[in-house]
């Protein structure tokens, strides 16, 4: 996916695609971020930083909104750098919730769910336009 300068998703136009409207970071705690935005049908969540119990309810809010008003949600998590157990409960509770993808999981989270089973759970893709499509 394309960022701009400021490190935020890049507003691309493909022939018969939609736009990627940027919205702003949702607070969270020191060195985690959270943005949104809809694409081909999809909402899109972006996480970044780190997710543990004390700085996981921005994210947890977002992805409970997303699933409860979206057909289909995608979670970038390329750019999360740490996750313990309260990421992976909250990963678990909104696959059983609503349709999630999670792209591009860091080499962090993705040792986390091998060794917990979990990515055998969840729906793993490499791209946000892989995600969109399946």
């Amino acid at each position: 996916m394309p960022w701009d300068e400021a490190g935020a998703p890049a507003l691309t136009r493909d022939a018969g695609a939609e736009t990627r409207p940027e919205q702003p970071a949702v607070p969270a705690s020191e060195g985690a971020a959270v943005l949104r935005y809809e694409w081909r049908g999809a909402w899109v969540v972006i996480a970044r930083g780190a997710y543990d119990m004390d700085s996981i309810t921005p994210l947890a809010d977002a992805l409970s909104v997303a699933v409860r008003k979206h057909p289909k949600v995608i979670l970038d998590a390329s750019g999360i750098t740490f996750a313990d157990s309260a990421l992976l409960n909250l990963l678990i509770l909104t696959h059983q919730a609503g349709t999630l993808r999670v792209v591009a999981p860091s080499a962090q989270l993705r040792r986390l769910c091998e060794i917990t089973g979990v990515d055998a759970l969840l729906e793993i893709r490499d791209s946000v336009d892989t995600a969109a499509v399946s």
